[in-house]
């Protein structure tokens, strides 16, 4: 804490008021220090913010320790949710010191805690400005940018033949007489600019993000189009007429469709834009000037799937294995991805993930043709209106090759017009990945030639679902243990005889136990599915462990270490004669069986530091089934009053044994604040005790790769079509989570839990992906020749720059 106290400036004032004035300055500056010496930091707070009003001059003296008492009395009222106060006091403070980085950032982090990202963002932008060599706030703004701009907007601005083809849809509509143009989901306003300059009178452009839409804004108005493009920030939903838009308007254009298609809200945008916005649609037959009518680009689409085999899916989204680090997962618990949730579920997530399935590690074989899914009219509002109720359709797909069926993969031919059509098939380069869904709880994964993968196909929730995927098989069984029933569409794969023979040989037999189902992140999963990550903690605690207890080593097989701890019940009368047991945390940031490992080296206690009630329960499950005895297992947030807490003493007189931390984040960074939890974790440890990892080693390549390019920024105006956004988008420019083939420094870590046990976060086994910094500007290179990187670390935050 700063000690300092500064002094009132005598002689800038004259005369009992001013030397009154000094005097109680004075005063307010010692009992400012008091309070700070005694903890009071909201008092001490509120004196300095007298002394700063009555002698702004104090400023410079005073800034820092008025920053460590305003975080500090920050983190009080975080702490009581006392969220207005906390803002205010944060307002006076960028009133009194509206230029401090440190200030600015400090905002920013308790905006984006409390969930206002875009405001956030605002204060991180403002500290990079002030200071751009603030490591701190550089960081914050890189990752908050990830949530605010997503990555998909470079690409999509990169991609010519995507824009060139939306752009000859929308000037062949304009040149025929849709002159009024509603751009719905404007994004940085491409398509609304596209309309405007193929000579439309009236452009109205909506988007409800605020950075997006302040980032259009900008943009519209660098091209010189602000007084011909009207922005509004609101949902289209909310648009009325006259109130936000004169009148209804000719066309709409709008390319609010996820991989999945209908992801973003397209089906429920353009049954309210037809209802209200738009003109009415052209009847067949009538050739008049099209202003009169109402239509959509894009017109219509058609969605294809192909099932597939694909290892890195499974992996991601099917746990494989049934005994981790001697930890058995009991059949009662069943994991599964969130893009396996049901319909029903609490929470309305997408039931799919997404792939770039072109450059998917390891590939992919395909299991099926291409076949079609279904097709939608975005000019037709009562196809429109009938996609939402209508009853899921059965599909059954011959297979042409044997293998594993892990997903099916989902493409769609976006037609914009009679004469333009853009394809997101995995055989084409374009800005959009492909849907993924993962295939879940078949008997049999493998299928071959002769058989048939079933599934239901409906658009519930704004989303297409393709559910209840199984497999009827060339000998009449149905591979899955779920209901399947009969349809017309599907007689054709035999008599009504054989489908109720195979009906009859579901298995509907259920386990005693009551079956749990927990939902894991897709990176959870890889983890559970990572044995060599879980054999190393294993060996490495036990070493630990051994090394505290050399006189009595703990027992080699896991099985008799249960069996021990099992028959300490009988002995618990004696407590006197139970040894002490070693304390073990895990403050891993999600899902970990780290603690249940631990408890089967010996006298353990392990706790772990899960916040979700399903995960929980599912610990407990696998601690039952490993026939813990119960309480073994404590989860330490029940223990603390708040998170922030978690790195504290087991009991008031004991320490840990062991502290395992969660270094780096599956996206490939470090994780935030993990260098404060260390020196933390350093101060709990017993004699001997260790933090895992105990060290981690960083890597970095030098490589040229026009893929990070494009997904990192805007290339110019060429992409663009000679618009310019590049220069107001790119200053959202991220770290990207995704290896390439000198424009880019992809990392990786080697964590070493001791000396001989290694982690490597770049192995294919790895649940972590690769981060890489992309340079804003490419560095051409002759062989032979040497590069300066200039690497800071600066509490949790890396920062790499390059110099030739």
């Amino acid at each position: 804490m700063p000690n300092s106290r500064p002094r009132p400036r005598r002689g800038a004032r004259s005369g009992a008021g001013a030397a009154g004035r000094d005097e109680l300055v004075s005063r307010s500056l010692q009992s400012a220090e008091h309070c700070l010496g005694a903890q009071d930091f909201g008092t001490a707070y509120a004196h300095y913010l007298l002394v700063l009003s009555l002698a702004p001059e104090l400023k410079d003296d005073v800034k820092e320790t008025f920053q460590y008492t305003l975080f500090r009395w920050a983190e009080e009222l975080d702490a009581l949710s006392r969220t207005q106060d906390l803002l205010g006091c944060y307002e006076q403070a960028l009133e009194l010191f509206p230029d401090d980085e440190v200030i600015c950032n400090s905002m920013g982090e308790h905006l984006f805690r409390m969930g206002f990202r875009d405001e956030a963002a605002g204060y991180f932008h403002k500290a990079v400005k002030l200071n751009p060599d603030f490591n701190d706030a550089k960081e914050n703004f890189y990752r908050v940018a990830n949530w605010l701009v997503e990555r998909w907007h470079f690409i999509m601005l990169n991609d010519t033949k995507r824009n060139t083809i939306y752009n000859a849809a929308i000037q062949n509509a304009v040149c025929l007489g849709s002159k009024s143009v509603l751009d719905i989901g404007a994004g940085t306003g491409i398509l609304s600019m596209f309309a405007k300059k193929a000579g439309a009178h009236s452009v109205y452009a909506c988007e409800l993000s605020k950075t997006m839409y302040e980032l259009a804004c900008d943009v519209v108005a660098a091209n010189k189009m602000e007084a011909g493009i009207k922005l509004l920030h609101m949902k289209s939903l909310d648009i009325e007429i006259p109130k936000h838009i004169p009148e209804r308007v000719s066309l709409v254009v709008t390319e609010t469709v996820d991989a999945g298609l209908f992801g973003e809200g397209i089906v429920e945008s353009l049954i309210h834009a037809w209802e209200h916005l738009l003109l009415q649609p052209k009847t067949r037959g009538e050739n008049d000037n099209c202003e009169k009518y109402g239509k959509v680009i894009p017109a219509s689409a058609v969605i294809f799937g192909m099932a597939v085999e694909c290892a890195e899916i499974r992996r991601h989204h099917r746990v494989g294995t049934k005994n981790v680090a001697g930890i058995c997962l009991p059949t009662n618990v069943k994991f599964q991805s969130p893009a396996c949730s049901s319909v029903d579920a609490e929470e309305t997530v997408e039931p799919y993930t997404t792939e770039k399935m072109s450059r998917v590690p390891g590939g992919y074989l395909a299991l099926t043709d291409c076949f079609q899914i279904m097709t939608v009219d975005f000019n037709n509002l009562q196809e429109l209106k009938s996609l939402a109720t209508k009853k899921p359709g059965k599909i059954g797909i011959p297979v042409i090759k044997e293998g594993i069926l892990d997903a099916v993969v989902v493409w769609f031919v976006l037609q914009l017009d009679d004469e333009h059509s853009l394809s997101t098939s995995p055989s084409e380069e374009t800005c959009w990945e492909q849907a993924i869904y993962p295939v879940h709880d078949l008997a049999d994964y493998w299928i071959k030639p002769g058989d048939h993968v079933m599934m239901e196909v409906s658009c519930q929730d704004c989303y297409l679902r393709i559910q209840n995927i199984s497999v009827f098989g060339s000998e009449h069984e149905v591979g899955a243990g779920k209901n399947f029933t009969q349809d017309k569409d599907l007689m054709s794969l035999g008599s009504e005889t054989e489908l109720c023979s195979a009906l009859a040989n579901l298995q509907t037999s259920k386990p005693d136990a009551v079956e749990q189902t927990c939902i894991l992140e897709s990176t959870e999963i890889a983890l559970l599915n990572n044995n060599l990550y879980h054999e190393g903690f294993k060996m490495a605690m036990r070493k630990v462990l051994s090394s505290l207890t050399p006189e009595k080593l703990c027992q080699a097989m896991d099985t008799q270490c249960q069996n021990e701890m099992s028959c300490g019940n009988e002995e618990s009368n004696s407590e006197e004669s139970i040894p002490e047991p070693f304390y073990v945390l895990d403050v891993s940031e999600g899902f970990s069986v780290l603690p249940l490992i631990a408890g089967t080296l010996g006298q353990v206690k392990p706790y772990s530091s899960v916040e979700k009630d399903q995960h929980r329960i599912t610990l407990d499950l696998i601690s039952e089934a490993n026939h813990f005895p119960k309480e073994t297992l404590e989860f330490w947030l029940k223990h603390v009053e708040d998170e922030s807490a978690v790195l504290q003493r087991p009991k008031s007189d004991k320490l840990w044994s062991i502290i395992i931390l969660d270094v780096i984040e599956p996206s490939g960074l470090i994780q935030q604040e993990i260098m404060e939890k260390a020196a933390i974790s350093r101060c709990l440890l017993q004699s001997g005790g260790k933090i895992f990892p105990q060290y981690v080693l960083m890597f970095g390549l030098l490589v040229e790769s026009q893929t990070l390019v494009e997904e990192s920024a805007v290339q110019g105006t060429e992409r663009t079509l000679g618009l310019n956004i590049a220069p107001f988008i790119n200053q959202f420019q991220v770290h990207i989570c995704k290896s390439g083939q000198v424009t880019a420094i992809p990392f990786w870590y080697h964590m070493y839990l001791d000396d001989e046990i290694r982690l490597d976060t770049s192995s294919d086994a790895s649940h972590w992906k690769q981060a890489a910094v992309v340079l804003d500007n490419p560095i051409q290179v002759e062989m032979g020749e040497e590069l300066v990187l200039n690497v800071q670390h600066h509490k949790s935050n890396v920062s790499i720059t390059v110099k030739q």
